[in-house]
Parts: structure tokens; sequence; C-alpha cells
């Protein structure tokens, strides 16, 4: 698996040149182009640095090992020796989980949309509660919030939300939030105190541009129609909500947030973009099997991959059966702990099947 690490040095010495040159920088999208590829693989070659580094000093510990030297000094170098056999071990597992190959997806945005389940009013409660979660983690990450489009309930919950969540590796650390996310307790208007199950859905598209999908004017049909729901005076006075139907696969996306008819548009155009895309990969992976093995899940949208049980104040992760008990934290966007297992579970079921 390091075989081309030498290889990596090299391209990566060579793109720090190219992007230093004038006469590169003329061509922007070709340089920024560079810029990536050099960040890229800037990771890749630190570490390699440190485990070179590492095997180098290990190869003269053992070396003078081998000559006189006095007892003190001996001890000196063996204590050293183990300390950089842990070290170039641990470099080792870094330097395989940074060759993996990466999800071409995972520097985007993403769009992240939630619809209560079954449940009643309590689902549309709960759905709310994850929309302020993603967005307060958002937040926390330095990540920009916009919502597409939201549909209340009425009695303080949502029935559905779509917001876009802009920021550097967005999609790398919400993908595996995709599932049913369960929710028990206990609701307000329960006088008999009994638990009451209800759930939400979310699904994590990574935001497509033109170059993955490109939508032909003839197959979509666009419908205007008067906005309802909260939005102030001009609610129901212009046709400003906008209804964009693909006939192709019959998705079927509205927006209807802006007051301008023009703004509704152009962000439904990028739901269904980004829509399409994400059907896009689901159909190319299909029969992969063996990739579908080294993901957290099965990627399924109607799987259960999650339980906030208010009463015991836990969060349980059913892929990984990871078990968090603080709950209101959880809820209050501070999921990093959760992410951060989830990824390393993924890569280390990746790691298996690179051997």
């Amino acid at each position: 698996m390091f075989e081309n690490l030498s290889t990596i040095e090299k391209n990566f010495t060579d793109l720090e040149t190219k992007i230093s040159d004038p006469e590169v920088m003329k061509d922007m999208n070709n340089w920024q182009k560079l810029v990536k590829e050099h960040a890229d693989l800037k990771p890749i070659v630190d570490k390699y640095k440190e485990y070179s580094h590492a095997v180098n000093i290990l190869k003269e510990d053992k070396e003078m090992l081998n000559e006189k030297i006095d007892d003190d000094m001996r001890e000196m170098l063996k204590e050293e020796i183990s300390t950089l056999e842990e070290d170039i071990e641990k470099f080792e597992g870094e330097l395989k989980i940074l060759l993996l190959p990466k999800d071409p997806n995972d520097h985007k945005n993403v769009f992240l949309e939630i619809r209560a389940g079954a449940g009643g009013d309590e689902a549309g409660l709960f759905a709310g509660e994850l929309l302020r979660m993603y967005q307060m983690y958002a937040d926390k990450q330095g990540w920009s919030t916009e919502i597409m489009e939201i549909t209340d309930q009425g009695v303080g919950g949502i029935k559905e939300a779509v917001i876009m969540i802009k920021g550097n590796g967005a999609y790398s650390k919400l993908k595996y939030e995709s599932g049913v996310h369960r929710v028990q307790r206990v609701p307000t208007t329960e006088s008999s105190g009994r638990i009451h199950t209800s759930a939400a859905t979310v699904a994590v598209l990574p935001e497509a541009d033109d170059v993955d999908v490109q939508i032909e004017s003839k197959d979509i049909r666009i419908d205007v129609f008067r906005s309802s729901g909260n939005g102030g005076q001009s609610v129901n006075t212009t046709d400003s909500a906008v209804r964009i139907t693909h006939m192709p696969t019959g998705i079927v996306v509205s927006c209807q947030d802006e007051k301008s008819q023009l703004k509704n548009k152009d962000k439904a155009m990028k739901i269904l973009k980004s829509r399409l895309y994400d059907q896009m990969m689901e159909e190319q992976n299909k029969d992969i099997a063996d990739d579908r093995k080294s993901q957290v899940g099965s990627g399924d949208r109607s799987e259960r991959i999650r339980t906030y049980n208010f009463p015991q104040g836990r969060v349980t992760d059913h892929r990984i059966n990871l078990t968090l008990y603080r709950l209101q934290d959880f809820l209050d966007g501070n999921i990093d702990e959760m992410l951060d297992s989830l990824i390393t579970y993924d890569q280390t079921e990746k790691l298996k099947l690179v051997g």
C-alpha cells in the first residue's frame, strides 16, 4: 500500500512548483484545480515525512546498538527504539487511512432534508428539534445554513424542511445521518405518563453542480402558484411559489419560502439537481455489493439508525452500538463524538476490505 508514497511526494513537489508559476496562474480554473490537488496530497506527504524520519532514526539507533557503548547509552537507545517502533506503527495506520480511496463528494456542501414520520404531532416536534440540532452543529463548525423550504406543522413542529449547509467538508461529516431517527418520550399532553414512540427521516444529499448533472429544459415543467403559510403580507397576493417537475423521473420540488419567484425557482433547481445526482449515485452503487459492506449501514433511508430516549436521557446509534448519556447536549448540536465514531468505524471497515 505504501509503494506509491515516494511518487505521491514527487507529485506534491511538482505541484508546489506549478502553483507558484506566474504563467500557470494565468489560467485560473486550471490553477485552482492544481491548488486543490496540492491541498489533498499535503496531509499524506506530511505524514509520510514523519514516518520516514522515524524509520531513519530507528535504523541509526539499531546500528548504534551494535557498537561499543556504555550501559546507560544502551538503555537510552532501547527506550528510544521502543518509542520509535510504536510511533512507526501509529504512522502506518494513519497513512493507510489517508491512502483510502476518497469519496469525491466529501468536500461538497449539502442539502439536508428532514421529514416528520409516524407519530403525529410528536413526530413534527421531533423533526423540528432535529432541524435545530443540525443548524446548531453547523454554526459550531463555522458553516452557514439556509432554509430552502419548510412546512410548519402548526403546533410548534414541522412537517418537512430542506436546509442547505455550506462549509468545507460538510458532506464528509454529515453523510452518515441519512436514515430514520426514532424518539421515545412522554408527550406533554399524556396524563398517564405513557412513553410514545415517533420518528423522523433525514436525507443528506451532496450539492450537485452543472458538471455533475445537466437538466434539459424540455425535461422539466415549471408551475407557479400563490404561496401559503408564513411569509408576511405578500402571502397569497402574488404567484411567487414555484413547483418544478422533472418528467423523466417524476421528481417534484416545490419552493415558496422566498417572496421572489426567481429566488424560489433558483432554490428549487438546486434541490432538483442534488436529488437527481443522489439518484444517479444510488443506481451506480446498486451493483457494488462489496462497497456496500464498507459503508456504515446500508445507506437505506428506511433503515432505523438512531434512537433518542428522553426518559433515560440517552441517544443510541444502532449501526455502531454507541450510546451517549447526554441527550439534551446532543440535541444542542454537540454531535461530534457520534459523527467521529461513525467515520472511524467506516474507515476501519474499509481497511478490512483493502487488507
